[in-house]
């Protein structure tokens, strides 16, 4: 074996370590956001209403930490996008549901402090990461931009329940939160597809059935009540 092909298979091996690493990361956060709505929906089965459970918002919480390291790694500007705006609403829920302050303090100040640091780590050498998140070679504009419209309209549903939670003073999961996630969940299942990115695909997949049965659980309700 001469040298050249040396440094190739070395080249190769190392990108394959790479390429694991990342989409270990991709596949835990959406392991872990597949995990929440599996909490969320057998509970609601249980009571036959739409529920918004403690757990829910937690693992909502290391998921999507782990989902934006992922969206970093991989250059991607429409997955950062989403956690950047839903991070802070799932800690108000917490808030609201009088939980917050029950996690250790140690972990509090890591949900608070991650943020900070990921954005200092943004702004170093800013020009060059704003090149790669927004010129991504493996991306083409027109899809960026239809895979962060997507990425907008699955957050809003958060900033929705946000705002709705805020009104009736308590975590709720409300129908238009439900419906406002089946738009956004199809609208980056199609992203998914011409990005080849099984992480998304994944969640969404599993995350679209749900967000339906939860639908049919609060129409259901409101008609028995």
């Amino acid at each position: 074996m001469d040298e050249k092909s040396g440094i190739l298979i070395i080249n190769f091996r190392t990108r394959i370590m790479n390429d694991t690493l990342i989409y270990g990361i991709g596949f835990l956060a959406q392991g872990l956001f597949a995990g929440r709505l599996i909490v969320q929906w057998i509970k609601s089965e249980n009571a036959k209403k739409s529920l918004s459970p403690t757990l829910f918002w937690q693992l909502s919480i290391l998921a999507s930490w782990l989902l934006f390291l992922y969206g970093l790694l991989r250059n991607d500007f429409a997955i950062i996008l989403g956690q950047v705006i839903t991070y802070f609403i799932y800690i108000r829920n917490l808030q609201l549901k009088g939980n917050w302050k029950k996690l250790p303090l140690l972990s509090r100040v890591f949900c608070l402090l991650s943020p900070i640091i990921a954005f200092t780590y943004m702004a170093i050498n800013y020009e060059s990461k704003i090149l790669l998140l927004f010129y991504n070679q493996d991306i083409p504009f027109w899809l960026l931009i239809w895979g962060s419209l997507g990425q907008l309209i699955f957050t809003f549903r958060f900033i929705y329940q946000w705002i709705y939670s805020e009104r009736e003073g308590e975590s709720i999961l409300p129908l238009g939160f439900w419906v406002i996630s089946l738009i956004g969940a199809i609208m980056i299942l199609s992203y998914a597809v011409y990005r080849k990115d099984p992480v998304l695909l994944m969640g969404q997949g599993l995350g679209t059935i749900i967000y339906i049965r939860n639908i049919i659980l609060i129409k259901k309700s409101k008609i028995l009540s």
